[in-house]
């Protein structure tokens, strides 16, 4: 069985290398071969359903990376779901006693055994009724799951190296152990609950300065299972846009968008995966998050530099955009600059002239990563993911509020944006790093500008005209009481006197 197993995996990684060529080669639309490439999307798909849970969320992760595989594949990949029947209560019931002990009916007033009210490939979610009268959901990973999908990880490293033996171009074009890595790294927090939990925590902090959006409360997490607080409302994928006004759905999609950008953005933090099915309405609360199993995160830089590429898009700045994206990536010998910008001065004004109620940013990003790849440059793979989150709430609040404009929204978030990014550069911890750099690149310049004198000189141990600390104004270079520091010393300080003056209550992003 685990032979035949492995020939489907091995035969599988055949198929995503072939994909990956023809993507990079640009030939996924040519001429006569969208049917075949369209076929071999398919057959991928259905492989990778028929593998199990490990390899539906492989596919899951690769439809984030429009930069590696083909519209055909990243398209038929979208249709990918965990979803799975739902397995009786007994087969889960050991690993709550192993989680919560022999006594763990006791937790809970009532537990509700017969009705799952999620059934996934990895868990199923019941609802329970906890001694305080409140709601809650219990949700138990299945048996057996962990031990397989980490199984499955090895196997796919295994074909994974058999295919770029194989295939030495693959190679050339892509490193297939950081792209295997950065998925597995996406995948970990699905099989421990704590680390769900902790996103939730995270989530839940950043949705408190909003109105009209809510996270989930965690109230108990263990590695299998996890307890939290009811979304109130349906889901939207149920039809719960119909349960809000028209007035109502706007705010609250407006809401959700700006959280998003904030998590981009600010938070460097966000949900990975906000399509329908994960946001719950209620006319009375708005709107709850939930499901944040996958979510991304970035450093400060990227977020800085993704808040840029965006502006850009938006100002129809094609030079501006290629100059931030280069910042996100990096080149190669493949590179193609002068051919990337052609492709970006072509686009970009296409993008910011369409109809604000047009206006796909998810999908712009998606192109835009097609375009750097085929032109030879690699991007940071959050980027992908980062995309791909941002397509999937566009979707989800036109599904709410058709009206509304993501572009609008956008500017009207990118002050608050710049705002936040603004504080955070002049933050205590940041105004001080600062200045112990300029501090060090001062001690740095004056210890060249000492070894050039002396070669000037011809002296090896003095230098005449040493600065001394007696005379001057103290700027770089002369006297003062802050010495060859003065300059850098004075700047820190000029920064840290504006942080004082401009310090303030965070908004409320309302």
């Amino acid at each position: 069985m685990e032979a035949v197993r492995g020939v489907h995996v091995v035969r599988l990684a055949g198929l995503l290398a072939h994909d990956v060529l023809t993507a990079r080669d640009g030939a996924d639309a040519a001429a006569g071969k969208e049917e075949a490439h369209r076929r071999r999307a398919r057959r991928i798909r259905e492989t990778m359903e028929a593998l199990g849970p490990f390899y539906v969320k492989v596919g899951q992760v690769l439809a984030t990376r429009p930069d590696l595989v083909s519209g055909a594949l990243t398209a038929e990949l979208e249709r990918l779901h965990g979803t799975v029947t739902a397995a009786p209560f007994a087969v889960l019931e050991p690993v709550l006693e192993r989680e919560l002990g022999r006594g763990w009916r006791r937790l809970f007033r009532e537990v509700d055994t017969g009705r799952p009210c999620g059934s996934a490939s990895l868990a199923q979610a019941y609802p329970v009724v906890l001694h305080d009268g409140s709601h809650a959901v219990l949700k138990v990973q299945r048996p057996g799951i962990e031990g397989r999908m980490r199984a499955d990880m090895a196997a796919l490293r295994r074909a994974a190296r058999m295919t770029g033996r194989a295939v030495p171009r693959l190679a050339e074009v892509l490193d297939l152990d950081a792209v295997l890595q950065g998925i597995f790294d996406c995948m970990r927090p699905e099989l421990d609950f704590t680390a769900e939990a902790a996103h939730m925590e995270a989530g839940r902090r950043a949705a408190e300065g909003f109105t009209y959006l809510t996270v989930p409360e965690v109230r108990r997490a263990g590695r299998r299972v996890l307890i939290q607080s009811v979304a109130p409302g349906r889901a939207l994928s149920a039809g719960a846009a119909g349960d809000l006004c028209e007035e109502q759905r706007e705010r609250v999609g407006a809401e959700l968008l700006k959280y998003m950008y904030r998590g981009y953005f600010v938070e460097h933090f966000f949900h990975a995966d906000p399509h329908p099915g994960n946001v719950f309405l209620h006319p009375g609360t708005g709107a709850t998050l939930i499901d944040w199993g996958m979510a991304g995160r970035i450093d400060r830089h990227t977020g800085t530099l993704g808040a840029l590429a965006f502006a850009a898009i938006a100002q129809n700045d094609a030079r501006g955009l290629a100059a931030a994206w280069l910042e996100l990536g990096r080149s190669t010998p493949r590179t193609d600059l002068p051919g990337f910008r052609d492709d970006l001065t072509r686009l970009v004004p296409r993008l910011a002239m369409s109809r604000l109620e047009d206006m796909d940013f998810g999908a712009a990003l998606s192109t835009i990563l097609r375009c750097a790849a085929r032109r030879g440059i690699h991007t940071n793979p959050m980027i992908g993911m980062l995309g791909k989150s941002m397509a999937n709430v566009e979707g989800t609040v036109r599904g709410m509020a058709p009206g509304l404009s993501a572009t609008e929204v956008f500017r009207e978030a990118l002050m608050d944006v710049m705002g936040e990014l603004a504080r955070q550069h002049l933050s205590q911890d940041q105004v001080a790093r600062r200045g112990v750099e300029l501090l060090a690149v001062g001690d740095s310049a004056m210890n060249e500008a000492r070894a050039a004198l002396r070669v000037l000189g011809g002296q090896e141990s003095t230098v005449r005209g040493n600065p001394s600390p007696r005379h001057g104004t103290g700027g770089a270079g002369r006297g003062g009481p802050l010495g060859g520091y003065g300059a850098a010393a004075q700047w820190a300080l000029a920064v840290w006197a504006v942080h004082r003056v401009t310090r303030q209550a965070p908004r409320r992003w309302t």
